[in-house]
């Protein structure tokens, strides 16, 4: 009895641990969030996050190109889920802010 609950207990924790791993790659995630953009970015930057009391990590993504007087031509944020690679958030200037697909 005390084994099958140990047994259980690892595989509760396993599957805890999983939900907070990082299986996509930056480069991935900016590839994805490239695609969303209806332009060509001259900056990319890159930042790992961790959101909600669990911890989700997301890859939140700037793509820009640059104005005059430190202003931004265009800039959009995408945020992508590190561990699925979905696209959960996307947001352009040259729009209002639009819900990933």
């Amino acid at each position: 009895m005390l084994v099958v609950g140990l047994f259980a207990i690892c595989l509760v924790v396993a599957a805890s641990c999983q939900r907070h791993q990082i299986r996509i790659t930056k480069e991935t995630a900016i590839a994805t969030a490239t695609r969303e953009a209806d332009f060509r970015p001259q900056r990319t930057q890159v930042r790992l996050v961790r959101q909600g009391l669990n911890g989700r990590p997301f890859w939140a993504i700037s793509l820009s190109v640059p104005g005059k007087n430190g202003n931004f031509d265009r800039i959009s944020v995408a945020r992508v889920d590190a561990n699925t690679g979905k696209l959960v958030a996307f947001t352009d200037n040259a729009d209002t802010e639009k819900d990933a697909p």
